[in-house]
């Protein structure tokens, strides 16, 4: 009698064994589908991370994955952050995911003529940061200092480019890295011609930012900057439409006439020379193109079409150029 409940014992013991090898060597059926996404907190415990696992269905055992990690000596090394864990993965190839600590990367593009603003919206959506802790951030005074920025905002010092985040860094700690990015393609010849054009690192940054949100094709950026350098040199405003949109937070909006006359320093319709800072994040082409303006005597320009511009060196011509076009727009 002892014998068969012993026997009776060691054969449920190799079955239940033998169920959780399979559920521990078979993928989880959400696996089988696609890939997955999971989030395993910091400071859970092996069991917490086994049921964070469960409930995003990338296991199908919590018992078979703490087992595994205690076998395979990991339990404490198991490192916090986001994932994303291949389609048909098993219990063993997701602890090795989590012992390597590989976490999902998320790409981030912060485009030429971007500002801060909509960076801190892209980054939301990302789940990367909040956007108002973004945009409060970019405007913090100890932010700022500890950044080494002498400018009231960050706007212009995040360098544009494609970032490689994960969940989990600071705001402070993405806005650094764009600044870092910002110092590393500013090569020091950049700013010794800036200082050459009696220029600070602020200022080309800013002519820069304008140079940028008014040029649509890369070719016409030196031609835009040679207009407004003619301008500065003779004392006129700019004019500068995107720096009122910026002014009146109009992003890439028509303009109305009201517009035009908001009381803001940005608003280079009513003040001359350039505004207090930069308006979005140029790119090194438009730096570039502020520091080797094209040789022409242009001082206006009028949109051609959503791309192009035509360029005019006297009011006669603009008037005329700004008629041709409205008149063409309409018969569209």
């Amino acid at each position: 009698m002892r014998l068969r409940t012993v026997l009776a014992v060691a054969l449920v013991a190799a079955g239940a064994l033998a169920a959780l090898a399979w559920l521990t060597l078979t993928p989880a059926p959400a696996l089988e589908r696609g890939p997955r996404t999971v989030e395993v907190p910091a400071h859970v415990g092996l069991r917490g991370v086994a049921g964070r696992l469960a409930e995003a269905e990338v296991i199908r055992s919590r018992t078979g994955f703490v087992l595994l990690a205690l076998l395979r000596g990991s339990a404490g090394r198991l490192r916090a952050g986001e994932y994303e864990v291949a389609r048909g993965a098993t219990t063993p190839e997701v602890l090795a995911l989590l012992e390597s600590g590989r976490v999902k990367q998320h790409l981030v593009l912060h485009p030429e003529g971007a500002t801060v603003a909509e960076l801190a919206r892209e980054l939301a959506r990302e789940g990367l940061a909040d956007a108002a802790a973004i945009e409060r951030l970019a405007r913090d005074p100890d932010v700022l200092r500890a950044l080494g920025i002498e400018a009231p905002s960050l706007e212009g010092y995040l360098f544009p480019d494609t970032y490689q985040l994960v969940r989990g860094l600071r705001p402070e700690e993405i806005l650094a890295r764009m600044v870092a990015r910002l110092r590393a393609k500013l090569a020091p010849d950049l700013v010794a011609r800036a200082g050459a054009r009696g220029l600070t690192l602020h200022q080309l940054l800013t002519l820069a930012s304008v140079v940028e949100r008014e040029a649509v094709v890369r070719d016409e950026q030196r031609l835009i900057a040679a207009v407004f350098w003619n301008r500065l040199r003779r004392g006129m405003p700019l004019q500068a439409d995107p720096t009122v949109q910026y002014a009146v937070g109009k992003e890439r909006r028509a303009l109305t006439r009201a517009d035009l006359q908001a009381a803001s320093p940005y608003n280079t319709y009513r003040h001359a020379g350039l505004p207090p800072g930069p308006i979005a994040s140029p790119g090194l082409a438009a730096v570039e193109a502020v520091l080797d303006p094209a040789p022409v005597p242009y001082l206006y320009f009028v949109a051609r079409d959503d791309r192009r511009h035509q360029f005019s060196s006297t009011v006669a011509q603009h008037n005329r150029a700004v008629a041709r076009w409205r008149r063409l727009a309409g018969t569209r």
